[in-house]
């Protein structure tokens, strides 16, 4: 099987259980000058159903973009629910500003401009509650910073979730030289600290599909 038959596949889900609307359509668009590495439709899915699910009120996420994953997971809170969300670039940050208002959901979502681990400080400082969930999609060779603030930062009982983490099987690789394998790995051998101090309870997926292969880890926060 290939990237084809993945995006068939992905299609054929898509189609039937996140039919795609306006607002979802219009954000792809006005973000069709950034890189695309938007989650895909069924990822994007599954943190909505993943928010639902730990009954999130506050989210935080790091990682913008032009705001899909933000949609998708603002939309799954209630109407007195906050999300947070961190993106490094100012022109990224207005395009997502742009698309989370054309979505209703300005009242929910508030977008931080910097790097995330200069403005993770200032949100622990400003928030009177832990988060419910956490979810990572970043620059990867950052990835234990944003774990070690994610985990300060999440209730127990809430989710931490982290995107982008097979690299295409690298991840793999401890030889590697690269700084997002590098990352990553580092940020799941921290992981692995914490399953067995049983602060955690983790988990990795491989997925395939229309962004071609890749993954993802879970971790409950015990």
């Amino acid at each position: 099987m290939d990237t084809a038959r993945w995006t068939e596949v992905d299609r054929y889900f898509a189609d039937r259980l996140r039919p795609r609307d306006r607002v979802l359509t219009e954000s792809v668009e006005a973000g069709s000058d950034l890189p695309q590495i938007q989650v895909s439709d069924l990822l994007g899915g599954l943190l909505g159903v993943l928010a639902r699910t730990v009954s999130a009120r506050r989210v935080l996420e790091v990682g913008t973009l032009f705001g899909y994953s933000t949609i998708h997971l603002a939309r799954a809170l209630p109407v007195d629910g906050a999300l947070i969300t961190l993106e490094y670039s100012p022109e990224h940050a207005r395009i997502a500003r742009e698309n989370i208002e054309r979505a209703g959901l300005q009242d929910l979502v508030e977008v931080r401009v910097g790097s995330a681990l200069e403005t993770l400080p200032g949100v622990a400082a400003d928030i009177d509650a832990p988060f419910d969930l956490v979810f990572i999609d970043a620059d990867k060779q950052n990835n234990p910073g944003y774990l070690d603030w994610a985990l300060r930062l999440t209730r127990p009982g809430g989710l931490i979730v982290v995107d982008n983490v097979v690299r295409g099987g690298a991840v793999t690789d401890p030889q590697s030289d690269r700084p997002d394998v590098r990352g990553t790995r580092a940020m799941v051998d921290a992981l692995a600290t914490l399953v067995a101090e049983q602060r955690v309870d983790a988990t990795a997926l491989q997925t395939v599909g229309s962004k071609g292969y890749d993954g993802i880890v879970l971790a409950y926060v015990r």
